[in-house]
């Protein structure tokens, strides 16, 4: 192209060739259907889901606004191979096409059991389904809680076998069971049985999750992630009856008893009542037999005991002869025994005269006699001994007493605080004092302060004086 050619072409700007753009992609891809699989799937904080569609080419921008996810039944999953029905629209923030999706659906039936599996697969490997962790079902349940639709011929035929067979106390927890808001409703109504105290409504002792048959595609909420978890952590006994005998949903594996319908699910929850009664008095019936029957046996054997049994008279004749026999013995032995009793009683007399015990007691005065002479006599020997030891350490005493002392002509300085001065320089000039003599005491005022003593001085000369 020349550049003379050039100034003929128009001038766009960037968003005057996005919009431009934009307007020609929507008019031309209104309304489309594309398969691929899901990659890159986020969910964001506002609501929108954002993901990319795949094939072994190309990749498509995708996305779900917040209004349209509700309405959408199929919750995207990574991997999930789907078709999607939408507009085609820009971003013109990026320069890129993406595809607003309104609807979604899985890409044939192939591709939703193999998602289905590998569901089943990866909760089975987490425990949930094993046999080992379900519970044993009521024998008769006093309420039944029912998960059901409040408007479909499911409730309808549940109540109907419940009342036909046992009735009992039933409370509805009304749920969707298909639809996009399906298993979240069916989850928390799960969950709410089993957060029940008893303050409002009672605690069911059992639960059932009916539904009455359909597609694949209107079971889904039943193979819901979020369904199975609930009735796996269940603490009440539960029933999954969903669908027909044919249905099978991954519920079923999760629940503790799975029933192939909604009426055989009130079958198992209780039993025939009519069925009972005849049950409780035929077992009464029989009771009653057994009894009567064992009063009858005891009866017999109690007869042939007392057949065998002698009769009273011979019973008692041994005895009664035995009896007869001692009652004679007794009068002889009585007399016997009184015979040797006073025998004894008389040679215990003879040995009581009156020159016996007279002579006994003489001989005991006389002893009594030796006796008091001999404590006296011990007595004065051991006083004796005390006196002259007493006398001893008297003399002892008098020797090391300092009374002795003063009685030879010494006397004793004490101080006014009562404490004996034994030195001359302990006295202190004008202190009262007082001289204890053997034969009293006197008192004194010290004079002066004593001195050295001078070196020649005649021994016993005083340093200071006393009057």
């Amino acid at each position: 192209m020349s550049e003379a050619a050039l100034p003929n072409l128009p001038e766009f700007s960037v968003s005057e060739l996005s919009a431009a753009l934009k307007r020609a992609v929507e008019e031309n891809f209104p309304f489309v259907r594309v398969r691929g699989e899901i990659s890159g799937l986020k969910f964001a904080t506002s609501g929108h889901i954002y993901f990319d569609l795949k094939d072994d080419k190309s990749v498509l921008n995708a996305i779900i606004w917040k209004q349209g996810a509700r309405a959408i039944s199929l919750k995207p999953e990574m991997g999930l191979e789907v078709v999607c029905t939408g507009r085609v629209t820009t971003y013109p923030g990026s320069s890129r096409y993406q595809l607003i999706v309104e609807q979604m659906e899985l890409a044939g039936a192939g591709a939703l059991m193999a998602m289905l599996e590998e569901r089943k697969k990866r909760l089975a490997a987490e425990g949930l389904f094993d046999a080992a962790r379900k519970k044993k079902l009521p024998f008769l349940p006093e309420v039944i809680g029912v998960v059901t639709s409040p408007t479909g011929a499911v409730l309808k035929d549940i109540m109907h076998r419940l009342n036909a067979r046992f009735p009992r106390r039933v409370l509805l927890w009304p749920v969707a069971v298909q639809g996009t808001n399906a298993a979240g409703e069916v989850a928390a109504a799960i969950a709410g049985f089993n957060a029940l105290d008893g303050s409002t409504l009672p605690q069911p002792d059992l639960i059932i999750v009916a539904r009455g048959g359909g597609s694949m595609e209107d079971l889904m909420a039943f193979n819901d992630e979020a369904v199975v978890r609930a009735a796996a952590a269940s603490l009440i006994p539960l029933i999954s009856a969903v669908g027909h005998e044919t249905d099978t949903t991954l519920i079923d594996f999760a629940s503790d008893m799975r029933a192939p319908t909604p009426t055989a699910a009130a079958e198992l929850a209780v039993p025939v009542r009519s069925e009972l009664l005849a049950q409780t008095l035929d077992l009464e019936r029989r009771s009653l037999n057994c009894f009567t029957r064992g009063v009858e046996q005891r009866q017999r054997h109690l007869a042939q005991l007392a057949r065998v049994l002698p009769r009273p008279e011979q019973l008692f004749a041994v005895p009664r002869q035995r009896l007869d026999g001692v009652g004679e013995k007794l009068g002889t032995a009585l007399r016997r025994n009184l015979q040797e009793h006073r025998t004894e009683f008389l040679k215990a007399a003879t040995l009581l005269r009156p020159g016996m015990l007279s002579g006994r007691v003489t001989q005991l005065r006389e002893r009594l006699g030796n006796l008091e002479a001999r404590a006296l006599r011990s007595e004065r020997h051991h006083l004796g001994r005390w006196r002259r030891q007493l006398d001893s350490l008297a003399r002892i005493l008098d020797g090391v007493s300092y009374r002795g002392v003063l009685a030879r002509g010494f006397a004793l300085v004490k101080g006014a605080d009562g404490l004996v001065r034994r030195r001359a320089g302990a006295l202190k000039t004008g202190e009262n004092l007082t001289l204890v003599f053997g034969d009293g005491e006197a008192l004194a005022v010290a004079q002066g302060s004593p001195a050295p003593k001078p070196r020649g001085k005649k021994p016993g000369h005083d340093q200071g004086s006393l009057f």
